[in-house]
């Protein structure tokens, strides 16, 4: 009776019996174990975990997303305006504020023609033709500022108020494109002078760049002269502002001064050779030689 007590007390201790607290018996969870369990030794019929061949057994699984057979190149959506973006041009963009700067600073003199190679001479702003960079886009920050008289070269502008700016105060502006060649050789001259090569001749414009310099309105090189001095005079008159006559200018010859189409350097044409060890400069003679870099 004293068993049958104890049991009846500790009864009344426990909880209601419900389905989260009854647990079936060890040999029906043994059994169904035995039941289910897949067939292994020489009873398998089939391999368990990865494959003797393939992505799987060599832990090369493509990322996720990405199929077992179906190329990334076609399973990535293509986006078709990315089309041909690693054959455009870039150029870097200097301001007419940091031109004015550089001047007062005297790292560009003013009397004399400014041009990629000058800009790149005063070790603030540098070219990295590996990275199609084909030289500097002249933007109209500081454009209210501007005093200088310059006679500027440069590859792109976009804001017709940045030539107004400079033509304000007398000074020219042109746009020159050159080859990716050119480049190279006037954002470093002395390092490829020593390279022993010969002055490259300039390429063309392509075939998307042809109207752009081809334009008086862009100040283009290849733009007619006397487009030029209309498109002068009808900006002059836009802005208000007198433009002033480079015919009598004390400092014409340094305001007409232009490089030939072919031409990088002034004073140095294209196929002669500098010898900077003996401060001379080697000019073809061969007729075939002079015929090749002829304008």
């Amino acid at each position: 009776m004293a068993s049958v007590e104890k049991a009846l007390q500790m009864l009344r201790k426990l909880p209601r019996v419900a389905l989260n607290n009854i647990k079936e018996f060890p040999e029906v969870i043994k059994e169904r174990k035995a039941r289910h369990a897949l067939p292994r030794g020489k009873d398998a019929k089939f391999k368990l975990g990865a494959d003797h061949k393939g992505a799987a057994q060599r832990m090369s699984r493509p990322r996720l997303g990405f199929g077992k057979s179906t190329p990334g190149y076609l399973r990535v959506p293509k986006e078709y305006y990315y089309s041909g973006h690693h054959l455009l041009r870039q150029y870097i963009p200097i301001s007419l504020l940091q031109i004015q700067r550089l001047i007062d600073l005297g790292r560009l003199n003013p009397n004399e023609p400014i041009d990629l190679t000058d800009i790149c001479n005063t070790k603030l702003l540098l070219i990295d033709p590996s990275k199609r960079q084909f030289g500097f886009q002249l933007t109209d920050e500081g454009a209210d500022i501007f005093k200088s008289k310059i006679n500027i070269e440069v590859q792109w502008i976009l804001s017709e108020l940045t030539i107004a700016a400079i033509e304000k105060n007398g000074g020219v502006v042109t746009t020159k494109y050159y080859d990716i060649e050119s480049v190279n050789a006037m954002s470093d001259p002395r390092r490829f002078f020593l390279s022993g090569k010969p002055i490259p001749k300039n390429g063309t414009p392509p075939l998307n760049a042809i109207e752009y310099y081809t334009s008086a309105a862009n100040r283009g090189y290849l733009a007619n002269p006397e487009q030029i001095r209309i498109e002068r005079l009808k900006l002059a008159q836009k802005y208000g502002y007198e433009l002033l006559d480079l015919e009598n200018d004390p400092q014409k010859d340094m305001l007409s001064k232009r490089k030939d189409p072919r031409q990088i350097w002034h004073g140095l044409e294209p196929g002669w050779l500098v010898n900077l060890k003996d401060e001379v400069i080697l000019k073809p003679t061969d007729k075939e030689w002079i015929e090749y870099y002829k304008s």
